[in-house]
C-alpha cells in the first residue's frame, strides 16, 4: 500500500473516531450504554431528555462538521491553487461578506423577518435564505467580472474589495439598529454546528454534496493550474469555462456553510494547508481526498473541543478555530520564506 493511500486510510479511521467521540461526549454527562441505545432504537429505558440530546443536538452537530469541514477544505483548496496564493479561502472573494450582509439586512434591518412574494419567513428559516441569497449575490458579481477580467489577480481583487464594501455596510446597519438586533446578529457571526436540525439536514447535505462533487471533477484542470495558465491551455483546458466552474463551486460551499452555520474562520484557509504537509506533494488527485478528510478531522475536533463536558455551556466556535488555524498558517509563511 503506498504513502498517500496509508495517509486517506488513517484520516478516514480518525474522523470516524472523533464522529464517534461526537456522539458520546458532550456538556450533559449521558452514560455511555445509554447514548448506544438511542443509537441502535433501543431507548425505551432511556430518559426522554437524554434522547433528545442524542437524536436532536448531537447527531445532527457530528454530520453538519462533517459536511462543513470537507465543503470548506474543498473550497479553500481550490481557491489557493487557482489563485497561486497561500492565503486564499472561501471569504478571500467575499462570498462570506455577502452571506454576512443577507443576514444583517434581516437582523439589523427588517427585525428577524424576511418577505418573499406573499411569503413571510422568520427564524432560523429566514436568516439561512438571507443567508444564501447574499453569498449567492456576490458569486452572481464574481462571475460577471470574469467574464470581464481575464487575470485571477484581478477577480482577486475584486472580491476582496466587495468583501469590503459588505462589511462597510454591515458597520452602518450595525450603528442604526437596536441593541436587540445587535446582539442576534453578533452571536450568528460567532458560528455554530448546532443550527442544522435532522429536519434541515437532507437540504444542507444535497448542496454541500453537489459542491463536493464538482471540486471533485475539478481535479484534472487544477492539477495542470500548477504549471500556470498558458500550460494548462496548451493542455486542452478552457480556463474561461475552468474558472466559472471553480466559482460556481466553491460558491456553492461557501454559501452553504455560512448560510446554516455562520461564519466559519481559518477552516478553509490551514486545512488545505494541514494536507499539503501530511502529503508532501501537490497531486490533487491525492491531495483532494486528503483535503476532505483532514477538514472532517478538524472539524469535529473543533466541534468536540466546543461541547467539552462544564457548567458553561457551549463554546463558540469562532473561539476554537483560529487556536488551531493560526499556528499552520503562521508555519507555512515562514517556510515559504525560507
Amino acid at each position: 500500500m503506498t504513502r498517500e493511500r496509508i495517509l486517506i486510510l488513517l484520516m478516514a479511521m480518525l474522523t470516524t473516531a472523533l464522529f464517534v467521540a461526537n456522539l458520546f461526549v458532550g456538556t450533559v454527562d449521558i452514560p455511555p450504554l445509554d447514548v448506544w441505545n438511542v443509537l441502535t432504537g433501543e431507548a425505551d429505558t432511556v430518559r426522554p431528555s437524554w434522547q433528545f440530546i442524542v437524536q436532536e443536538v448531537r447527531l445532527p452537530q457530528a454530520l453538519t462538521a462533517l459536511l462543513c469541514g470537507a465543503a470548506l477544505a474543498a473550497s479553500g483548496l481550490m481557491l489557493q491553487t487557482a489563485f497561486r496564493n497561500p492565503l486564499a479561502g472561501p471569504s478571500i472573494l467575499g462570498i462570506d461578506s455577502g452571506a454576512s450582509l443577507g443576514v444583517a439586512i434581516v437582523m439589523l434591518l427588517s427585525g428577524g423577518s424576511l418577505m418573499a412574494g406573499k411569503m413571510a419567513l422568520s427564524g432560523f428559516l429566514a436568516v439561512t435564505v438571507a443567508a444564501f441569497v447574499g453569498a449567492m449575490a456576490v458569486m452572481g458579481l464574481l462571475l460577471f467580472f470574469s467574464t470581464l477580467l481575464k487575470s485571477d489577480v484581478l477577480l482577486l481583487i475584486v472580491g476582496v474589495m466587495i468583501g469590503y464594501a459588505g462589511s462597510s455596510i454591515i458597520s452602518l446597519l450595525n450603528f442604526f439598529s437596536t441593541a436587540e438586533g445587535v446582539h442576534s446578529y453578533m452571536i450568528w457571526g460567532m458560528g455554530s454546528f448546532g443550527g442544522v436540525s435532522m429536519e434541515q439536514m437532507p437540504w444542507f447535505a444535497s448542496l454541500v454534496t453537489v459542491g463536493i462533487v464538482l471540486s471533485l471533477l475539478m481535479v484534472k484542470p487544477l492539477n495542470a493550474m500548477l504549471l500556470g495558465n498558458q500550460y494548462a491551455e496548451n493542455l486542452g483546458i478552457n480556463m474561461h469555462r475552468t474558472r466559472i466552474y471553480l466559482l460556481l463551486a466553491t460558491g456553492l460551499l461557501a454559501a452553504s456553510t455560512t448560510a446554516f452555520c455562520g461564519p466559519i474562520s481559518f477552516l478553509g484557509l490551514a486545512v488545505p494547508h494541514m494536507a499539503r504537509l501530511l502529503l508532501r506533494k501537490a497531486d490533487h488527485r491525492t491531495l483532494m481526498p486528503l483535503s476532505l478528510l483532514t477538514g472532517t478531522t478538524v472539524a469535529l475536533l473543533c466541534n468536540l473541543l466546543c461541547t467539552l463536558p462544564g457548567d458553561q455551556g457551549t463554546v463558540p466556535l469562532s473561539a476554537i478555530t483560529p487556536l488551531l488555524g493560526v499556528p499552520v498558517i503562521l508555519y507555512v509563511l515562514c517556510h515559504r520564506r525560507k
